[in-house]
């Protein structure tokens, strides 16, 4: 049976991810009949079982011989209600790690944002998960927990999906797309509604188009140029984006999918009428559409957020030179808002489904905001903040 590797602190490989021919492998493997593999099946991905011994449909004297093997599920460790009923948990891993994931309701859907990575690599300029450092990559079956993780404690069926925690999904590519067909085939999302988020690796996109998947592509552009991206993002130096946007056309032509790219807007920094203006023509005759993102500051950055009329223009400035653009409105921006301020901050305890604090030093945070850029903050002291005034508004 060949399933998701773990962390090298779990000894047996998690049940979680694998497909109902690979448990009904796995169950006559144990010299179990076949039909137990889709008894198995059922209640990890319909009933939310967290270890064996839960499955009551087996003997329990089995149940006793698979003690030691995981289905592969976290511990909610916090829970942060914002309140629109957006809710960020903090859940922790088999080996202790903590990743962030955020549940995002609204009246028809529910999409939950999943980290693809503990930290994250990528060091950039102005967003707060790299401040603790890349610890490492998630399995498989730590991306699917997330989903399975939210749609539980909603009581409701997730219905959208996307790469917008912490990490880069790119730098794991193997684990992603594997959560990914998973969380198609076996949870029940489709492809189209969910989206990969990316700042763009040298050759990554061009890894994923030959997947042919359905998926919404994201790309982290966050400048106009490449001396502004630069500055915001350390890594675009090996990455011009010349040669990112090259990668983009050639993952709409390979994949019929257009792609998104994502705006995060700095006040004073990179939201002048000017860089709009280069933004419209860097895309002009380009199948895709603008995310634009209000900053949503942090304390360990200089940046700010611009104000609703800075945003509108920089928005009306892009229709107008006809590239589709949307201004992506934050939920839940209040305290501890930002990808990876909530671990930061993280309390010593564990927060018990009902929200109440078990431990006397834990004060559950009341508001979070899922729509924070998925970018690493860099490890180093905050840069002066970035300014370009000698552009015109």
């Amino acid at each position: 049976m060949s399933l998701v590797s773990s962390p090298s602190t779990v000894t047996a490989t998690p049940l979680l991810g694998a497909s109902l021919d690979e448990l009904t492998n796995w169950v006559q493997e144990q010299g179990q009949p076949r039909y137990r593999g889709k008894q198995l099946y059922e209640w990890i991905y319909d009933k939310g079982a967290k270890s064996l011994e839960e499955i009551t449909v087996f003997s329990k004297q089995w149940r006793e011989t698979l003690q030691e093997t995981p289905i592969g599920r976290s511990q909610i460790h916090y829970r942060s209600v914002a309140s629109d009923k957006t809710v960020k948990y903090l859940l922790k891993l088999a080996d202790g790690q903590i990743v962030e994931t955020v549940g995002i309701p609204s009246s028809d859907r529910l999409t939950v944002c999943v980290s693809s990575q503990i930290g994250c690599p990528m060091a950039c300029d102005f967003c707060a998960t790299g401040k603790g450092g890349f610890q490492r990559n998630l399995a498989a079956h730590e991306i699917v927990d997330q989903v399975l993780t939210v749609q539980e404690d909603f009581k409701r069926r997730v219905s959208h999906i996307v790469f917008m925690g912490m990490g880069e999904p790119l730098l794991n590519t193997d684990n992603v797309l594997k959560a990914l067909k998973c969380v198609n085939q076996d949870v029940g999302i489709g492809q189209r509604s969910m989206t990969v988020s990316t700042v763009g690796i040298p050759g990554k996109i061009l890894k994923l188009a030959k997947h042919k998947l359905q998926v919404t592509l994201a790309v982290s552009l966050h400048a106009p140029n490449d001396k502004l991206r630069q500055q915001l993002i350390p890594s675009a130096d090996r990455y011009p984006i010349s040669d990112l946007l090259s990668e983009c056309k050639e993952y709409v032509n390979q994949t019929g999918r257009r792609v998104t790219f994502e705006y995060v807007l700095l006040d004073r920094v990179n939201d002048y009428a000017q860089q709009a203006f280069e933004l419209a023509s860097l895309l002009r005759g380009f199948q895709s559409h603008v995310n634009l993102i209000p900053y949503n500051p942090i304390a360990d950055a200089d940046y700010q957020r611009p104000s609703p009329q800075r945003v509108k223009a920089f928005a009306d400035t892009l229709r107008d030179r006809n590239i589709t653009a949307s201004i992506r409105y934050s939920r839940g921006l209040e305290a501890d808002a930002a990808c990876g301020q909530l671990r930061a901050n993280q309390p010593g305890e564990v927060i018990r489904r009902d929200g109440e604090s078990e431990s006397k030093n834990a004060n559950p945070v009341e508001s979070i905001n899922p729509s924070s850029v998925k970018l690493a903050q860099n490890t180093k002291p905050s840069k002066p903040k970035l300014r370009t005034n000698s552009l015109p508004e």
